[in-house]
C-alpha cells in the first residue's frame, strides 16, 4: 500500500496520503494548521500519486484541520482539477471540518470549474466513504454490462 507522509517544522505529519489498491482509492488526511505553501505541496503530492497510480477515487479529509484552509480555489480549479482528471480521477469525496460552511465552497463560482470529475462535500468521514463505495459499485456494474 503506497503511502506518503508530509511534514513541516511547524506541523509534523500535516498530510498523509495513502493509496488503497483494493478500492482504487487515494485517501488524504490533513491534520493541524496547514499554511498555503504546505497545502500546495500536499496538493502537488496528491497529483503525483494520482498520475502514478491512475486512481479514479479520492477521499480528501479536512476534518482534523485547524485554522484557515487553502485559499487558492482558483488554482485548484484551473490547474489541479484538470491535471487530476487527466490522471484518471473521476470521483472526489471532500470531508470538511465541523465548524466550516461547506455551502460557501459549493456556492463559489470556481466550484463550477470542477467539471471533469464529480465532487461531493461531506460533514463526516463515514458518509464520504459510503458515497465513494456506492460510486465504485455503480462503476463495477457498468463494466459488467
Amino acid at each position: 500500500m503506497p503511502e506518503r507522509l508530509l511534514s513541516s517544522p511547524d506541523s509534523p505529519a500535516y498530510c498523509r496520503l495513502v493509496y488503497h489498491p483494493e478500492l482504487h482509492r487515494l485517501h488524504i488526511t490533513w491534520t493541524g494548521y496547514v499554511g498555503p505553501e504546505y497545502a500546495r505541496e500536499g496538493a502537488e503530492a496528491s497529483l503525483d500519486m494520482l498520475r502514478e497510480l491512475h486512481c479514479p477515487y479520492l477521499l480528501n479529509d479536512n476534518s482534523q484541520l485547524e485554522g484557515p484552509w487553502f485559499d487558492s480555489l482558483h488554482w485548484l480549479a484551473k490547474e489541479w482539477g484538470p491535471a487530476a482528471a487527466s490522471a484518471g480521477l473521476q470521483y472526489v469525496a471532500h470531508v470538511v471540518r465541523a465548524d466550516t460552511l461547506a455551502s460557501t465552497f459549493i456556492a463559489t463560482p470556481a466550484h463550477q470549474l470542477f467539471r471533469k470529475f464529480e465532487i461531493q462535500i461531506f460533514d463526516s468521514l463515514p458518509e464520504a466513504t459510503e458515497w465513494l463505495l456506492s460510486c465504485q459499485a455503480i462503476g463495477h456494474q457498468e463494466k459488467e454490462k
